[in-house]
């Protein structure tokens, strides 16, 4: 039930942040200019807030063993984390709130320069999370390599870059895949990436991603075809293959 949920909600999730945008004006609105209607609104929204918060915490075990197939970039890319789309949510509507307080003391002419500065910053880190959100941020295999981003920054690493040998397929955190190169002058990164030598496995199974970049890496024959539904299929069922000759072996 709540992988279908999640799996809904990241594939409709451009119509899902339209919607808790507009819940967060009118939210907004209401408390700054007609507060008897801003609180009548304030207990549904905190239990709304609260669901929202708790599906985020769950949401952030489902880790599916899975790419997203582009093929207009072309790329595998791994999917977005429903997670994101719920905590997006359950911070947007209490920030709404705080922006119709500062709108009321305004207008009553008590606000501080600390109220205004706490705004903006809660502004500001909200706006960069439904951004990345929004966007597709992911982690991305490419023709030419693995490219991952985020609002500030990006991460670009050629296969060249990753002989199978230095790939570690462990992950010394569960939100993140180490990489170790072989030839860090090739790696390009712009901004500032989201980490210098690991990729994000927050929203997939890091063993699945592992498996696919050591697959490409050593089968540099199939890069070409990366972003196609026939190759995504052929690469599916040699890292099934292989796996059930793991499991034989053990």
């Amino acid at each position: 039930m709540i992988s279908e949920l999640c799996a809904a909600t990241v594939r409709h999730r451009h119509v899902v942040l339209l919607l808790g945008l507009l819940v967060a004006v009118v939210n907004a609105a209401t408390i700054g200019l007609t507060p008897a209607l801003g609180q009548t609104l304030f207990f549904p929204l905190v239990l709304i807030t609260l669901a929202v918060l708790v599906l985020s915490v769950v949401a952030m075990g489902i880790r599916p063993a899975s790419f997203v197939v582009l093929p207009h970039v072309p790329a595998f890319a791994t999917p977005p984390p429903a997670w994101k789309v719920f905590l997006a949510l359950g911070v947007l509507w209490p920030n709404s709130a705080s922006l119709g307080a500062l709108v009321r003391s305004t207008r009553a002419d008590i606000v501080s320069t600390l109220d205004v500065v706490l705004a903006l910053a809660w502004v500001v880190a909200v706006t960069l999370l439904l951004i990345d959100v929004w966007r597709d941020n992911e982690v991305q295999l490419r023709p030419y390599g693995i490219r991952q981003s985020w609002p500030l920054g990006s991460l670009t690493v050629p296969w060249e870059a990753l002989p199978a040998a230095q790939l570690r397929p462990g992950t010394d955190r569960p939100s993140r895949l180490r990489m170790a190169f072989a030839q860090p002058l090739l790696v390009k990164r712009r901004g500032i990436p989201w980490s210098r030598n690991a990729l994000r496995t927050d929203n997939v199974d890091a063993r699945f991603l592992a498996a696919a970049i050591r697959h490409y890496v050593c089968r540099p024959e199939y890069r070409t075809a990366i972003g196609s539904q026939t190759e995504y299929k052929r690469l599916l069922i040699e890292l099934a293959n292989r796996q059930d000759g793991a499991d034989r072996a053990d």
